[in-house]
């Protein structure tokens, strides 16, 4: 069989058709690795994108959680805040009752302090006019006692018996009528303390008691303040005779020397009186309120009116059944309750209850 020829035409026609399609093959390969690479760089940034707003969606649920923890804690305090508001509230009611009740009874004590003041005065006017027969009883005075006539004397008084007791309040407030005067008085020296006006009248008080002394008595004379002593050096827990001058002298220069300071504790004071032997069968007391500390050391710096009037029913119990107890209240500033508790306690023990005049003796 003949071959057939081939001719050059062909050859190079073929190559040339062959390289154009190479060519072909080749851009459309480069043109799909650019479109893969564009593909992958998109899909690189919409998956950061996803994983960014992943992580917002999970900031934002804990923020969420955060915030519905935070208004539960919220709730929570408002609750208790209402509660604490509510037992606020009936406590203020309860107090407003309180204060309306202590309003009460201290207008009733002031109607009785008046309606004794008056009594007190009469009975006074009494005395002046039976005064003269006072004369006759000079002679029989264990002390003598300068003063002007008739203002040489203390209304109602009970001064005999055969063993007194006199306690006389040398506590600070024995400086003066007022809280800031015995404030400032208490800061003074010891003879500023002495001479303080009003503690010249309160010794004056005393001194006129021991002139009143029975000659056959016994006596003896305390000082408290927050302790107790006895005003004769060596002299506590045993009677002294009305008639030995020399004890009296004793007594009376102690009295001129004393200076007041500290605070009141008439606990110490009334408890004395059971130390003493035989007993007392008269007390004769001179202060000028109700104590500011009771039976235990105080453990606050200050002392409110029921506090005062707790230690004073607590003193009171120590005192032995069936003694007198005749008080001198020297005028004092914030204690209203003081004269009607010691007016009480003149009705309980049989004994009185007395204010001397400010310009006595």
């Amino acid at each position: 069989m003949k071959r057939r020829p081939v001719t050059p035409f062909s050859l190079s026609f073929l190559d040339i058709m062959f390289c154009g399609f190479g060519a072909v093959v080749l851009l459309v390969l480069i043109l799909n690795t650019t479109a893969v690479s564009a593909r992958r760089q998109v899909f690189s940034d919409l998956r950061a994108e996803t994983v960014a707003l992943q992580e917002q969606v999970l900031i934002n649920e804990a923020n969420l959680l955060e915030k519905r923890n935070s208004r539960a804690s919220v709730d929570q305090q408002l609750l208790i805040t209402q509660r604490d508001s509510e037992k606020i509230i009936s406590t203020i009611k309860a107090l407003e009752i309180e204060i309306a009740s202590m309003s009460a009874n201290t207008q009733t004590r002031r109607e009785h302090v008046a309606k004794l003041s008056v009594d007190l005065k009469q009975l006074d006017e009494k005395k002046q006019r039976s005064g003269s027969a006072r004369g006759a009883h000079a002679g029989s005075q264990v002390l003598a006692v300068s003063g002007d006539g008739d203002r040489q004397y203390l209304t109602g008084l009970k001064v005999g018996g055969k063993r007194i007791l006199i306690l006389l309040d040398a506590s600070a407030s024995m400086l003066d009528e007022t809280i800031v005067g015995a404030v400032r008085r208490r800061n003074g020296s010891v003879d500023e303390r002495r001479t303080a006006p009003k503690w010249q009248r309160s010794r004056a008080v005393t001194a006129w008691l021991l002139s009143q002394l029975p000659a056959t008595s016994k006596f003896q004379l305390y000082a408290f303040n927050t302790q107790v002593n006895a005003l004769a050096a060596g002299s506590k827990n045993r009677w002294l005779s009305a008639a030995d001058s020399a004890a009296m002298k004793a007594v009376t220069s102690a009295l001129a020397a004393l200076a007041p300071e500290d605070g009141t504790r008439l606990y110490a004071a009334l408890k004395a009186t059971t130390d003493l032997s035989p007993r007392p069968d008269n007390i004769l007391l001179i202060t000028d309120g109700l104590p500011t500390q009771g039976r235990n050391e105080p453990t606050n710096a200050t002392v409110s009116a029921d506090q005062r009037f707790q230690h004073f029913e607590q003193a009171v119990k120590m005192l032995p059944k069936d003694i007198p107890v005749n008080t001198i209240l020297m005028p004092m500033e914030g204690d209203a309750w003081a004269a009607a508790a010691y007016w009480r306690l003149a009705l309980d023990s049989g004994g009185s209850f007395l204010t001397p005049a400010r310009d006595w003796p």
